[in-house]
């Protein structure tokens, strides 16, 4: 990995992230573990962890002088292959990936900002801001339908009978012993519970500050989400109108406000949770946590100098303005649907509080970087389309992989006759050189379209697929995509 540093990244428990800084010393590595301890370690014998980790490999290393630090995530590199790719006509296809470099998508907050079970997070998040301590707790803990990602039915049996098992027996022991581990936020409302029987909200701070700070996030995001479609709905996705906000630049404007990150006055000294809410708190802002926004007025819209992609919109905070259009009603209406205040807490455990939460803002349309996009056609669904990370870390090309001759960067088209249709060229090429490695007489041949995009940190790819194919992203839509998943899979 480069990026100003060598970084091991762990995923535990499916919920937080460890995170072990390695920078470069005099030939040598320096690792910070999460408790601050450092540890040299030279490349080769980090290397040399290849042997022995099982489903994952390290590579690629670099020194560098200086580690990383929080603010420097620029974003997130994507490849993605949609396979059995069906339209009317191939010039469906080529609008259609055309479209979405030229325009980009809607920037929602992607499904896993909500979570996929029957408890979305956002609903979590509500009972604390109203200061529901124990209704927060029964919402981690209850029962409920399985998480839609969760592919082994026998996994989620254990869950649904470990929960089960603790409301009717309250068995704290019993239950941690049924518990699987990765449940990190149940696991500590239940540890808690043993030091501090009946201590709701003691048990809600015992869950990691990084998971328990997303539940409040995720409500946030749902409001967000909801003004974003407003937005759209009421002014369409081209142009802007009196009201709107946008970034500026000039600060002599009366109708200038400040941008502060909502992490920018976090006090907590733990430097993980400053990295995981910097990197989940959405907000679109420069590495100093400081930009003004602007609300257009009529002069503006005639001066001509915004456009749609300027267009953001406030995640909600103690020090943020609202659109001086429709679209700030969203927020308020939705807040008190569930009756949360976004300007007065009814309690005063801040981390559980909008108000004391700065705020910041959040672009509402969303190009993709660095876009290209490949049509491919295969017909064996074992060939691999693209070359995957692993790949380049050990140097080798995967079997049999499909390359095409000719190459469309973003809408552009590359190395190739651009009197000719760029689609048809990269159609036909990638056909024939399919055709020479795995077709046979009777194999039938399908279309894939293969994506590679740049994302600023964020900001989700889901949402970016999405528009493209007009796609659901509901939780009950996943739902019915995991049911015939499992389905398939057992047949």
């Amino acid at each position: 990995m480069r990026a100003g540093g060598l970084g091991c990244y762990r995923k535990d428990a499916g919920h937080s992230v460890k995170i072990i800084w390695v920078c470069g010393h005099q030939g040598q590595a320096s690792c910070f573990n999460s408790k601050g301890y450092c540890i040299q370690a030279y490349a080769s014998k980090l290397a040399s962890l290849n042997e022995k980790l099982i489903g994952i490999k390290v590579g690629d290393f670099c020194y560098v002088k200086d580690g990383l630090v929080l603010g420097q995530l620029l974003g997130n590199r994507f490849t993605v292959t949609l396979r059995g790719v069906t339209a009317d006509s191939e010039h469906t296809i080529k609008a259609a990936a055309d479209a979405l470099g030229k325009r980009g998508f809607i920037n929602y907050f992607g499904l896993q900002r909500f979570g996929s079970g029957s408890v979305p997070t956002h609903n979590i998040g509500a009972a604390l801001l109203r200061g529901e301590w124990k209704t927060a707790v029964s919402m981690i803990l209850d029962p409920r339908e399985g998480d839609i990602l969760m592919m082994f039915l026998i996994q989620k049996d254990v869950i649904a009978i470990a929960r089960e098992y603790y409301k009717e027996s309250k068995d704290i022991d019993g239950t941690l012993r049924r518990m699987p581990r990765h449940l990190v936020a149940e696991r500590a409302v239940l540890q808690s519970f043993k030091k501090f029987p009946g201590n709701y909200l003691q048990a809600l701070k015992a869950i990691p500050r990084t998971l328990r700070m997303m539940y409040v996030h995720s409500y946030q995001s749902y409001l967000w989400n909801h003004a974003a479609s407003a937005r759209v709905q009421k002014y369409g996705s081209d142009q802007v109108v009196v009201g709107d906000m946008v970034h500026h630049q000039e600060h002599d404007d009366e109708n200038v406000a400040e941008v502060v990150s909502e992490c920018g006055n976090d006090d907590s000294s733990d430097a993980f949770d400053h990295v995981h809410l910097d990197e989940t708190s959405g907000m679109d802002l420069p590495a100093e946590g400081h930009s003004p926004v602007k609300v257009l007025t009529s002069e503006d819209i005639a001066s001509g100098r915004y456009s749609f992609d300027d267009i953001v919109l406030p995640m909600p905070g103690s020090r943020v303005i609202y659109p001086n259009n429709d679209v700030a009603d969203i927020y308020h209406d939705l807040a008190k649907k569930d009756s949360i205040s976004l300007t007065e807490s009814v309690h005063n455990v801040k981390e559980f509080s909008i108000t004391s939460m700065t705020g910041g803002y959040r672009r509402v349309f969303q190009k993709p970087m660095d876009y290209e996009w490949e049509m491919l056609r295969y017909s064996d669904y074992s060939v691999p389309l693209a070359e995957t990370d692993l790949d380049k870390i050990t140097k080798s090309k995967p079997l049999r992989l499909v390359e095409g001759n000719e190459f469309v960067k973003g809408n552009d088209f590359v190395n190739g006759n651009k009197e000719n249709d760029p689609l048809d060229s990269v159609i036909s090429s990638t056909c024939e050189n399919s055709v020479n490695a795995s077709i046979s007489d009777r194999d039938e041949i399908h279309m894939a379209l293969k994506l590679a995009f740049t994302l600023p940190s964020s900001s989700y790819a889901t949402m970016a697929i999405r528009e493209l194919l007009k796609t659901s992203t509901s939780v009950a839509f996943h739902k019915t995509l995991n049911q015939e998943t499992c389905s398939s899979s057992q047949t």
